[in-house]
This record gives structure tokens, C-alpha cells and sequence, in this order.
């Protein structure tokens, strides 16, 4: 998965736990960036009485780096507040939602956004609404509307939407975390003699219906670079993106008012930008450590990511299928063409007529170049795919990064750092057998992008 319950101590905590990143040059508004923060993994529809919510004892951030050090200088941080009309009744409503201060809407989420720029922080927006969760016909008959009158600007250019989405981002789980059993190449795996295989597959999405919570805003360019910038070429069009939740330090129960009472200062419990690092890259015993510290420190991880286990388990699980990733593996050699991917952009030169490079600070973080316009034609793989607009250039809501990761993983991408390495045949055509037409709810051509939540009337139980 991109980063669902990627490390143990966060798959507690899931209104702390962020799943998708991402950052793109908005395709309708090519003067602006969008960046989408999810939280909260794997949400059923039907999640009543109680519907999901963010965490009201969660501050929740979304950090750019415009001087290519790491660390954010421009933060927007997002703290919530639920406020019950009628505490006295267990229903979060009692008659159909028509608007965002329907009377009959009793469970109703606020928040405030500030801006931090360099230390100094300053509250852009108070009190704004979030739409409520898609429960069904009858509860939000007229669902799109409602979540799009949530959708607010706030002055400069900007504009924010929080609240629930479609989970955009599809991966086939079962197949992925079941020993590598990808369904379109599974009567190529070590394990096919057992005959529990019926032979190639298409993939299963398992995010298919399920719900998350996004954090979304769409700021003019002009407000995210410095320097000199408007350019591909130009370093200062460069921005680098990352999301965060932090929790107080202290918890405490209060028997009085028979609840938890969070004191101290903030800790960062959950870090995400680039997916899968976490999830695939980083070892288990150091998950949690990984998510409590800013890029800036990710040299410290920077084995992971030049050696990658799974590149050594590819050609185990499919014997003789990777043979030339087999040889790069045995012998050693660091993977550059991660390192670049993943830690400090892609240099100029490499790529004709791209680069998103940061310097030589090994941090994760998502890069794009905003001055690369949406393309026209998207292609769902990205770079690799002849699409500079796509992943790793940032990310969009369509984009295939599973794919793009397992072809770059099995050694697509390593001639662009070693034009002599030949990838295997298979490594070009490796995936989990899933595309953008695997999301049922689909995508929107505007901001926030991502579809409209899965009801839990209309959505059957997995």
C-alpha cells in the first residue's frame, strides 16, 4: 500500500495515520499547486454510529521545502474541533443532512488553518466546515453538493477542502503481502507447484469502496517557490513535499470527566511523502523510528534505499525471471537510480528536458517541478511512461505508483545512473495487475480531485 499501517505504533492510532500524499500542478488551474494529505486507512462505508473523524487532539501538517535543505519553510497546519448539538441522543443525525449547517446534523467537525513561513505563524482561516461522512440516500441525498459548499477560498488564491473522500489509491493487498503472489505473473512464482494457483490473473484492488479522510489545498506557485524559478531547468521551481500528524506528549485519564487529556508539547507520531518507503523499504524495527523524524535525518536510512530488500526477494520469488536484477543484487551494487528517485531528485541531464533535483541532502520527500505544466495525456505510469507531469514529479491522484515502484525496484530505472545495466524482459512489464479504471468511484477534474465517498448504504459489506 502507499503507507496504510506501514509501522507498528501508527497502526494503532489510525486518525494519526497518514496514508497518500499528494502533489501536483493543478490540471484546471496550472497557476496553483494541489496538495492532498489522507489520513485514517481503510475506512468502511458503513461506519456508523460513530462515523470516521480527524482526531481533534491531532495537529495535522503540510510541509513544503523551497530551499532544497530538507527541512519545511512554509507549513500549513490544520487543528480540528467537534462540536455535538445534542449530546444526549446516539445518532449522528436525526433527519437528512441539505446543508453544511443542517439543524439536523448533530456531530459536525470545524477547523483552523495557519500558516507557518520560517517559524512565524499566522492563522489564515477559523472555524470552516467540514462536509459530513457519505452515510446514505436518505441521511445525505445530495452528497456531491453537500461536500462541494465545503470546499472553501480563503483569501490570496487559496483554497481548502477537509473531510471524507473515495480512497483513490488502488493496490492489490492480497496478492502483494501473500509472498510477492502478483496475479498477472503468479505461474511464474516459486510457490506454483503447490497448485494453489490458477494462473495469470487480473489484480484485485483491495481499497476498492473504502473511504479515507483528506486534507487538500491549492496555493498559487508563486507562494510555494523562492529564487529564481518559472523554468524546468531553473532549481528554484524545485519545491519538496511531505505531510505530518504530531500528537502531545503527555496523556493522561481523567476519571472526573471520564475521558483522556492530552498536555505538552507536539511529537510527530507519523511522517509521509514518497510511497511505499515506509511501507516496503524501511525495516520493521525501524519504522517507528522513521516516522518521528523530519527528511533532513533520512541519511540515516540511506542503505535502504541502495539496497533494497525486495529487490533481492524478486528473484527468489520468480526464479530465473530476473536474472539480470539477481546478478546487480549478488554483486552489491547500491542503487543510484533509487537514491535519485527517492532522496534527492532527479538531476539535469539525465532525463532530456526534466530534472527535480534537491542537492545533494538525502531527505524523502515528494518532488515536483512546478514548472512542468499538467500534460494533456496523462499517462498513469508516469515518468517511465513518457509523462514528466506524473510520479515520481510529484504525484497524482491516478498516478500507478505501485507499478512505476515494482518496474523501478526490478531495475527499469537503472540505467539512467549505469547505461550499461540491460533490465530483465520481465522487469517492464511487472505489476500488480491493477489500473485507474480500478477505482470505482473515479477521480474529479477539479479540486479536491478525489471522488466522492462510498456510502454505507449503497456500498455492500466486504
Amino acid at each position: 500500500m502507499s503507507s496504510h499501517r506501514e509501522a507498528p505504533e501508527i497502526s494503532k492510532d489510525p486518525v494519526a495515520d497518514s496514508t497518500d500524499v499528494y502533489a501536483f500542478v493543478s490540471p484546471d488551474q496550472p497557476d496553483t499547486v494541489t496538495i492532498i494529505a489522507n489520513y485514517i486507512p481503510l475506512e468502511g462505508p458503513a461506519g456508523g454510529p460513530n462515523f470516521y473523524s480527524f482526531g481533534d487532539d491531532v495537529r495535522y501538517e503540510i510541509h513544503v521545502d523551497n530551499d532544497a535543505d530538507g527541512r519545511a519553510d512554509i507549513t500549513y497546519q490544520f487543528h480540528f474541533k467537534t462540536v455535538l448539538s445534542d449530546p444526549d441522543t446516539f445518532l449522528y443525525n436525526t433527519g437528512p443532512i441539505l446543508s453544511l449547517d443542517s439543524p439536523n446534523w448533530n456531530s459536525r467537525q470545524f477547523y483552523t488553518v495557519t500558516r507557518v513561513k520560517h517559524g512565524d505563524a499566522d492563522v489564515i482561516a477559523r472555524d470552516l466546515a467540514c462536509p459530513p461522512c457519505n452515510i446514505g440516500p436518505l441521511s445525505t441525498p445530495s452528497y456531491a453538493s453537500l461536500a462541494q459548499a465545503a470546499v472553501h477560498t480563503i483569501g490570496g488564491g487559496v483554497s481548502v477542502f477537509a473531510g471524507q473522500r473515495a480512497e483513490g489509491f488502488y493496490v492489490d493487498l492480497g496478492s502483494i503481502f501473500d509472498l510477492g503472489d502478483l496475479r498477472p505473473f503468479e505461474q511464474l512464482h516459486a510457490q506454483y507447484g503447490m497448485n494453489v494457483f490458477s494462473g495469470p490473473a487480473p489484480g484485485v484492488n483491495a481499497t476498492a469502496q473504502l473511504n479515507v479522510h483528506s486534507i487538500a489545498i491549492q496555493v498559487p506557485i508563486a507562494q510555494l517557490v523562492t529564487g529564481t524559478h518559472g523554468h524546468v531547468s531553473d532549481p528554484g521551481s524545485v519545491i519538496g513535499v511531505w505531510t505530518t500528524a504530531s500528537r502531545q506528549r503527555v496523556r493522561v485519564w481523567d476519571a472526573d470527566r471520564g475521558e483522556h487529556v492530552w498536555s505538552g508539547p507536539f511529537h510527530q507520531v507519523s511522517r509521509l511523502a514518497n510511497p511505499l518507503v515506509n511501507e516496503v523499504l524501511i525495516p520493521l524495527g525501524h519504522k517507528d523510528r522513521w516516522n518521528k523524524l523530519p527528511p533532513s535525518d533520512d541519511k540515516r536510512f540511506a542503505q535502504y534505499f541502495a539496497h533494497p530488500e525486495l529487490a533481492g526477494l524478486l528473484p527468489a520469488l520468480y526464479p530465473g525471471v530476473f536474472p539480470n536484477l539477481a546478478a546487480l543484487v549478488t554483486a552489491g551494487t547500491a542503487r543510484a537510480d533509487l537514491e535519485a528517485i527517492l532522496l534527492t531528485g532527479i538531476p539535469s541531464g539525465i532525463v532530456p528536458g526534466f530534472q527535480n533535483n534537491t542537492g545533494p541532502v538525502l531527505a524523502d520527500m515528494l518532488r515536483l517541478n512546478t514548472a512542468i505544466p499538467p500534460a494533456g495525456s496523462p499517462n498513469i505510469l508516469g515518468l517511465i511512461g513518457g509523462d514528466p507531469a506524473g510520479f515520481p514529479n510529484g504525484r497524482r491522484v491516478f498516478d500507478d505508483v505501485v507499478t512505476i515502484e515494482l518496474r523501478a525496484i526490478a531495475g527499469v530505472t537503472v540505467p539512467l545512473v549505469d547505461p550499461s545495466f540491460t533490465p530483465d524482459g520481465a522487469a517492464s512489464a511487472v505489476t500488480d495487475g491493477l489500473t485507474a479504471a480500478s477505482v470505482p468511484s473515479g477521480y474529479l477534474s477539479q479540486f479536491p480531485y478525489l471522488g466522492v465517498p462510498y456510502s454505507g448504504f449503497d456500498t455492500p459489506s466486504s
